[in-house]
């Protein structure tokens, strides 16, 4: 580490800490020249999401973006901001956990849906509509459909009691 008073590059650690959050380390340095101290901090590099859209061009992910669109969609439903801010930080921590710079905006896209469906099932086929830009009427009912088809199809766990 550079000393920023006199540039000499040999510098001692003279007490680390890691933060409250746990995420980065602050360091007190003493340059071994001039002995002036300083401070240094040490965080883990945030992997920098890209998202390729549809039409080929890129933009920077946005987790703003993405709660907007779930608002838009959970519009006068029963759920809360802390449900949509959790929602979109599990989209987030997955996408980061992939380990990919760039994204799909469709992967966004399922990922939401996933969620919703999840959640929702109004808040789900409001934004399935727009995300599948339904051309006409009959491909609404086929997804509303599938939607019931899904909910009556029992999970293994969940079947229904045996009288």
């Amino acid at each position: 580490m550079k000393c920023p008073k006199c540039d000499y590059l040999d510098t001692k650690v003279l007490e680390s800490r890691v933060s409250v959050d746990g995420r980065s380390i602050r360091r007190r340095r003493a340059c071994l020249k001039c002995h002036h101290r300083f401070t240094t901090y040490e965080k883990e590099e945030e992997l920098i999401l890209q998202v390729k859209k549809k039409d080929g061009s890129f933009d920077e992910f946005s987790r703003e973006k993405i709660i907007r669109a779930i608002t838009m969609a959970c519009r006068k439903r029963q759920i809360s901001m802390d449900q949509i801010e959790a929602m979109v930080t599990a989209i987030e921590a997955q996408l980061r956990s992939e380990g990919d710079r760039v994204i799909q905006s469709s992967k966004i896209g399922d990922l939401v849906m996933k969620k919703l469906r999840q959640t929702d099932h109004v808040a789900y086929v409001r934004f399935a509509s727009i995300y599948k830009d339904f051309k006409d009427p009959e491909e609404f009912v086929r997804e509303l459909r599938g939607l019931k088809t899904n909910r009556e199809t029992p999970t293994p766990g969940n079947n229904p009691p045996t009288t």
